[in-house]
């Protein structure tokens, strides 16, 4: 069976991470989850769900503290992992290598590993300091995916705007989230 590693942290656009997790269960992927506390306090704000109905939608939730977990390791097998949203400190974080979390130590792994980093960063203005560390990410081999609105996909709701940029992350790692509208096939 393939695994992805999923994390959520504090960013506004929960929304993503949750919906990464559906589809992923959809397609029959096992999700390690892992989740920064100010994620925990996010998805109250911005969902009608509890921290831990979101948890529930994974195979495996592991601790942001427990930097011992199956997932901090180079020997946990898995397609790679998607941080979404992914905050400006959680990327600053990565692109220093100084990790304090396993969500964090997670994402360093996959980048060690030469895995698949999909960080959607989900903080807006930013400044050079918040770009120059999406280039740092970059060239480490993170690939940069802001959940940005796709409208030749012609968008009806909300939820078709977020199931467009969960889609287009996914497809990073070589899977076909069904009802990814694509240019000219849809």
């Amino acid at each position: 069976m393939q695994r992805i590693v999923v994390g959520i942290s504090g960013a506004s656009g929960v929304v993503y991470g949750v919906r990464a997790l559906e589809m992923l269960r959809a397609l029959d992927i096992e999700t390690h989850l892992v989740m920064s506390k100010s994620a925990e306090l996010t998805i109250h704000y911005e969902l009608d769900q509890s921290a831990k109905e979101v948890k529930a939608l994974a195979s495996e939730v592991h601790s942001v503290r427990d930097v011992g977990a199956s997932i901090a390791s180079g020997s946990f097998k898995s397609l790679g992992m998607l941080i979404a949203p992914c905050s400006i400190r959680t990327l600053g974080e990565i692109t220093s290598g100084v990790t304090s979390s396993l969500l964090t130590r997670a994402a360093d792994v996959a980048l060690k590993e030469r895995r698949r980093l999909v960080l959607m960063v989900r903080e807006t203005p930013f400044h050079l300091g918040h770009l120059n560390n999406m280039v740092a990410a970059t060239e480490m081999g993170a690939v940069i995916a802001p959940p940005l609105p796709a409208f030749y996909a012609n968008p009806k709701s909300l939820d078709d705007i977020v199931n467009h940029s969960v889609g287009r992350a996914l497809d990073l790692f070589g899977l076909d989230a069904p009802d990814t509208h694509r240019w000219t096939e849809s």
